[in-house]
């Protein structure tokens, strides 16, 4: 995804993409509530997963009322209910949610909310809120945007997943379900669509087979964080390949195949 260099203007009109097409409110809504509704639902297979993992119901839901990022949420209980130490389970969904405050630095930029929301909006920079706020043309389509997601997704999130945790003695064995697995599932359904460029490809491909590698010999957790390394090899090996005496103009010359 092309990084804007300016920020957008905050004006009454249709938003027009790059692609000279007008945006309207109603779409960037539209767009918004699809994301908030499909990704919301999941949060019934965390209220199931946790309540499979030994979690009370007032511990599951004051997750997701608090924490409020699915994947650092999973991670918790799948680390307990693995049987790993509280304390390193909290770890590691720290750290993999230290990602959010990355996407937050880009987001204050772009949104420029007043300083009194910024802490209330601080909860909703998640995954699923920074990719429709980041897809937007102009600062008041992002807003709407980033509103729109943020409140959908955490009103659905927090009522479905006290229904799971409600639910979960009902369907019995949770593991057989694979619930767990939907949370990853909607990341990479949001993810793939932004993989473009063969820099980004090659990036996400890295990034797989490290935690994939890593996965049989490291702590839960842990490999997802190291497959975070893919990004700097691959910037950093791009960046000798075009900065080599002996590169052909047409290596040279690939700046939009590649995205740079």
């Amino acid at each position: 995804m092309p990084e804007q260099t300016t920020s957008p203007e905050i004006t009454g009109e249709p938003a027009e993409t790059a692609a000279g097409e007008v945006k309207s409110d109603a779409a960037v809504v539209r767009d918004a509530l699809g994301v908030g509704v499909a990704v919301g639902l999941s949060g019934f297979a965390f209220g199931v997963t946790s309540a499979g993992s030994g979690l009370s119901l007032l511990q599951t839901c004051l997750l997701s009322l608090l924490v409020f990022t699915g994947a650092s949420q999973f991670a918790l209980v799948g680390a307990l209910a693995a049987g790993g130490n509280p304390y390193t389970a909290a770890a590691g969904a720290f750290f993999l949610g230290v990602r959010n405050a990355f996407y937050g630095l880009r987001l204050s930029q772009l949104l420029a909310l007043p300083r009194a929301l910024r802490p209330l909006a601080a909860q909703w920079v998640i995954d699923e809120t920074t990719a429709v706020t980041l897809a937007q043309p102009t600062r008041r389509a992002a807003r709407i945007g980033f509103t729109v997601t943020g409140i959908t997704l955490y009103v659905l999130w927090n009522l479905t997943t006290l229904l799971g945790a409600l639910g979960a003695e009902a369907l019995g064995d949770t593991d057989s379900w694979g619930l767990d697995a939907a949370s990853p599932a909607v990341f990479l359904a949001l993810l793939a669509p932004m993989l473009r460029s063969t820099t980004e490809r090659i990036t996400a491909a890295l990034a797989v087979l490290l935690a994939l590698g890593l996965l049989p010999v490291l702590p839960a957790g842990v490999p997802v964080l190291l497959s975070a390394l893919a990004a700097p090899a691959v910037l950093f090996l791009m960046g000798r390949r075009n900065g080599s005496p002996d590169d052909t103009p047409a290596m040279v010359a690939t700046p939009t195949e590649d995205g740079r």
